[in-house]
Order: C-alpha cells, then structure tokens, then sequence
C-alpha cells in the first residue's frame, strides 16, 4: 500500500478516536521532509446547541495533522479557517 495512503488512515484513525467524531475526510496530505502534513475536514456536534440542550447540529471544523514516518501523530490543532489556495495553513 502507499505511505500516502497509510497516513491517510493514520490520520483518520487518529481523529475518529480522539474527537469522536464519525466523519472525517483528509483533504490534503503532503511529505515535509521527515514528516507528513494533513488537514482533515471534521463534521462534530456544535458545542454550544449541545451545551444548552438543544438538537444537535454538525459543524465542519479543519484540524492539521503533523505525522512521522513511523505513522505516529506527533501534532495536531485545530484550525481557525483553511483555505486551500495557501500553503502555510498546516
């Protein structure tokens, strides 16, 4: 299998577990030297409906992902926005 591929479900993995959460798609995947560079789009429960009580609604929320080449997630955050067109948003 490609290593892109194994980061890809690395990745996925990862955040299904840990922000549980169902869906989660990688949008982009990049070598950085030793490292490997994702976003990853993630639809989650709004925090605040949830805290209030109300019906739950999905937000899309963007986290980047630093992973080694031992497939083991090193970093992770939480992006503010992504834009596709820059670069330096991971």
């Amino acid at each position: 299998m490609s290593k892109i591929i194994d980061v890809r479900n690395a990745v996925i993995s990862f955040l299904k577990e840990n922000i549980h959460t169902t869906e989660v798609t990688v949008i982009r995947v990049e070598k950085a030297g030793d490292t490997w560079k994702a976003v990853a789009e993630v639809y989650e429960d709004d925090s605040f409906l949830k805290s209030m009580n109300l019906p739950p609604k999905k937000v899309r929320l963007f986290y980047s992902v630093v992973v080694d080449a031992d497939l083991e997630i090193i970093a992770f955050t939480r992006l503010a926005t992504y834009d596709d067109s820059q670069a330096d948003n991971n």
